[in-house]
């Protein structure tokens, strides 16, 4: 497996992508999007802002965009459980706004 920061999207303006949701794999890429002063949109789980363990990162997390449930396999009848959102993070401290469905 690669590490997005050790490939030529290092120099990107803007990361758009969709990071395992696993928390000590998560929370790896956020704090290298804050420490090498990047841009990224990250969809994940919409329950993840109200957790304790998002605290730190949250001041870092300008824009939360709710999509609500996702259908990943085209044709099934069936959602997913969980809500998932956009979350825009940025290497500067901001305020938080939120973006419901």
């Amino acid at each position: 497996m690669r590490d997005l920061f050790d490939s030529p999207l290092e120099r990107s303006d803007l990361i758009i992508t969709n990071p395992p949701w696993d928390r000590k794999i998560l929370h790896a890429p956020i704090e290298k999007i804050v420490n090498k002063k990047h841009a990224a949109w990250l969809l994940f789980d919409a329950d993840w802002c109200h957790t304790k363990q998002s605290t730190q990162y949250m001041p870092y997390v300008g824009k939360i965009v709710s999509i609500g449930r996702v259908k990943r396999i085209e044709g099934s009848k069936h959602t997913r459980k969980e809500n998932y959102a956009w979350y825009y993070i940025d290497h500067e401290s901001t305020e938080t706004t939120f973006f419901g469905r």
